[in-house]
């Protein structure tokens, strides 16, 4: 087997954005864009939850796991040096100390989904009503109305500060910037990110 060089470093593009941005559907548009795994948290949840089935487990202590085992993932394909997309609604304060240590294996590019936080509360609705099972994995309830939606769930999301190139994309209808300028970007950051 060939060794690889020590330069060959992987890159991490973390896709992230309040609940309802339209992250999960960017970060798998840009992995098959580039040809590469997503690692999402929810997918990672849905498949323990799918594990546990109706076994009494403290919901936090779910939580506590499956961030875990996210990280692990990460941890574990960077250090292969597998590029990668991960994808989840990454909280400054929880997060950013878990993926800090990650720029010693990888290049970290930050993609902050942007979305007006009323907008993202009726994409929540829909997601709920849309699919009735979602609940069961992840907690959500089938909410009706946009005033029924839990604040905490959009309204006080704080994206992860981190200094590493970073592109704020506008997802209220499409991507601005595009796909295309988002790929550009991953590649070669210093073509367009924010200030």
């Amino acid at each position: 087997m060939t060794e690889l060089n020590e330069c060959e470093t992987p890159t991490l593009i973390v896709v992230t954005g309040r609940p309802g941005s339209g992250k999960t559907t960017l970060a798998h548009t840009l992995a098959r864009e580039i040809r590469c795994p997503v690692i999402s948290r929810d997918e990672i949840k849905e498949g323990f939850v799918n594990t546990i089935k109706n076994t009494e487990i403290q919901k936090s202590a779910a939580q506590t796991y499956v961030f875990n085992v996210f990280f692990d993932t990460l941890a574990f394909l960077l250090s292969k040096r597998i590029t990668l997309v991960a994808e989840a609604a990454f909280q400054h304060k929880l997060w950013v100390p878990q993926l800090e240590p990650l720029q010693r294996i990888a290049q970290i590019r930050l993609i902050l989904c942007s979305i007006d936080p009323a907008l993202a509360r009726s994409r929540f609705i829909q997601r709920s009503v849309a699919d009735p099972q979602r609940a069961y994995f992840h907690g959500d309830s089938p909410m009706q109305t946009i005033e029924e939606v839990p604040e905490q769930l959009i309204a006080t999301y704080q994206p992860p500060m981190m200094d590493v190139p970073t592109l704020t994309i506008d997802t209220a209808n499409g991507y601005a910037p595009s796909i295309k300028e988002i790929e550009i970007f991953i590649y070669n950051p210093e073509s367009k990110q924010d200030t």
